[in-house]
């Protein structure tokens, strides 16, 4: 389904988004208007959505924007996992809080490995810094991240 905005909605949407996705925006606008099982749903299409434009973009060489939508895959199942979980997820703190806390239930050290190589891409968004080969890498580690944070959500 698309919605037509009018320019100056849309504009107002993005401005009020800033530098966030302005449909990670929406969907953490309309989650407070669901049910937490709804919440959950919202967060893991996006995270299908943001995970499927990433690999379009990887193939396509777009490395930078891919990087971010790794990162958005990674910050949906997080949201997610923090939403059946009932903890916060509005911030890079919440985000780390909440990996610190998955690793000491489940000493799994790759999860703070992974999401700080994962972080690494979203910083490569805005500073353009990976040469392909180091890109590689860290999109590796964020994938691995994942596969365990949708077995986590799933569990």
């Amino acid at each position: 389904m698309a919605i037509t905005l009018s320019p100056a909605v849309a504009e107002l949407l993005k401005r009020a988004a800033g530098d966030r996705d302005v449909e990670a925006f929406l969907a953490d606008l309309l989650a407070g208007r669901l049910d937490p099982p709804e919440r959950v749903e919202l967060y893991l299409r996006l995270h299908e959505k943001y995970l499927r434009e990433a690999e379009e973009l990887y193939r396509g060489g777009d490395l930078v924007q891919a990087g971010e939508k790794y990162w958005g895959a990674v910050t949906a199942l997080l949201n997610a996992l923090a939403e059946k979980r009932g903890e916060p997820h509005y911030s890079h703190r919440d985000y780390a809080v909440l990996i610190d806390r998955l690793y000491r239930e489940t000493k799994d050290r790759e999860l703070v490995t992974a999401f700080a190589m994962a972080e690494r891409l979203h910083a490569n968004f805005y500073h353009n810094f990976l040469s392909p080969e180091g890109f590689e890498v860290h999109r590796e580690a964020a994938l691995k991240l994942v596969e365990k944070l949708k077995k986590l959500v799933e569990t």
